[in-house]
C-alpha cells in the first residue's frame, strides 16, 4: 500500500477493508475524563474516532482539544477543521499543531450556520469553503508550503476527509460536489445520515458511473434513533437530515419503551443493507449522547473484529 500519512484509517481503507468510524460527541466540560470515557467505549469497535467541532453551532470542548487527549491516551482522532469559526491564520495554525501531536486524519467542513445554534449572535468567520480549505490542507501536505508561500521544515501528513450529503437538494448536484472535493484534495468522504435508502442508492449508482468511488473512500453515516420524539427532532430541527415516512411510522407505532432498542435495530439493518450497495467502504456512526451503543450496533451488523496489522 502506498500510504500519504501513519492513518490507521487510511490503511484500513486502502488494505479493502470495511471501515468503521464513529462520532465523539464532545462534552460541556473541562475534564478529561469525559472524554476518555466516551472514547474507551468507541476504541475496541472503530478504527478512527471523529473529534466534532461545534456540532450544531453549539460550544463543546474543542476537537483540538479532544484529539490532544485522544493521541496523548493512544487513540486514533479524526480532527474536524470547520470554516465558520476561524480564519485561514489561525486554521493554518490548528493543522500544524494537529500534526505535531500525532493527529494523522483530518476532516475538513464548512460548519453549520450560527443561527442553528444556541448563540446566534456570534460573528461568521467563513474565510474558507469547505473546498478551499482542502485545497490548503493538501498544498500543505504534498508542497510544504503555507498560503503565503512561506515554506514548512517539516511538512504535515494528512489523510484528508470532507462531507457529503445525498439527501440534501438538488440531489443531481450531490455527486458533482462530491467530484470538486475529490478535486481538492478529499481522500475519504463520511457522509449525513442515510435513512432513505433509494435515495442513497442512487446517490452512490451516479458516484460509481463517474468513477468516483475509485477518487474517494465513501463511509455512509449511520445512527440510532433514541425515539419517535428524538427522530421528529432531527428531521424537523437538524440540518440536512432527511428521514423517511415509512420509519418515522416504524418508530411511532413501537411502544414507548421499545423506541430505543427499535432505533438501533433500525441502525443495524441499514449497515447490513449499505454494506451490500457498490462503492460503499465503510460505515461513520453517529450516537448522539449514546456512545455506549455503538460496540452493540457494530457487533450486531457484522462488523467484528476490527483488528488490522499496525505496522
Amino acid at each position: 500500500m502506498d500510504l500519504v500519512s501513519n492513518s490507521r484509517l487510511e490503511r484500513v481503507l486502502k488494505s479493502g477493508r470495511f471501515a468503521v468510524t464513529a462520532e465523539l460527541d464532545a462534552p460541556d466540560s473541562a475534564n478529561p475524563d469525559d472524554v476518555y470515557k466516551n472514547a474507551l467505549v468507541l476504541s475496541e469497535v472503530c478504527d478512527a474516532i471523529n473529534a466534532t467541532d461545534a456540532a450544531g453551532a453549539n460550544c463543546h470542548m474543542s476537537s483540538m482539544g479532544c484529539c490532544a487527549l485522544l493521541t496523548r491516551a493512544g487513540y486514533e482522532p479524526i480532527l474536524q477543521v470547520g470554516c465558520r469559526d476561524r480564519n485561514r491564520i489561525a486554521i493554518q495554525g490548528d493543522l500544524l499543531g494537529a500534526a505535531a501531536m500525532g493527529v494523522n486524519t483530518v476532516l475538513c467542513i464548512t460548519g453549520d450556520d450560527v443561527s442553528n445554534g444556541d448563540q446566534p449572535e456570534a460573528k461568521r468567520v467563513f474565510d474558507f469553503d469547505s473546498i478551499q480549505l482542502l485545497q490548503v490542507v493538501r498544498t500543505m501536505r504534498d508542497k510544504g508550503v503555507l498560503l503565503s508561500g512561506r515554506k514548512l521544515s517539516t511538512k504535515p501528513r494528512f489523510f484528508i476527509g470532507a462531507v457529503e450529503n445525498p439527501f440534501a437538494p438538488p440531489y443531481d448536484w450531490r455527486p458533482l460536489r462530491l467530484a470538486k472535493k475529490a478535486q481538492a484534495g478529499a481522500e475519504f468522504i463520511q457522509t449525513q445520515y442515510c435513512f432513505d435508502m433509494p435515495r442513497f442508492k442512487q446517490f452512490m449508482q451516479r458516484v460509481c458511473d463517474l468513477g468516483l468511488d475509485k477518487r474517494v473512500y465513501i463511509l455512509a453515516g449511520v445512527g440510532p434513533l433514541r425515539s419517535f420524539k428524538g427522530a421528529e427532532f432531527m428531521r424537523d430541527r437538524v440540518p440536512g437530515v432527511w428521514i423517511p415516512d415509512d420509519l418515522m411510522h416504524r418508530m411511532e407505532k413501537t411502544p414507548k419503551n421499545k423506541q430505543t432498542t427499535e432505533g438501533k435495530q433500525i441502525c443495524i439493518e441499514i449497515i447490513q443493507q449499505v454494506r451490500e450497495i457498490a462503492g460503499v467502504a465503510g460505515v461513520h456512526v453517529m450516537a448522539y449522547r449514546q456512545e455506549e451503543m455503538v460496540a452493540d450496533i457494530i457487533q450486531k451488523a457484522g462488523l467484528l473484529p476490527r483488528k488490522i496489522n499496525q505496522n
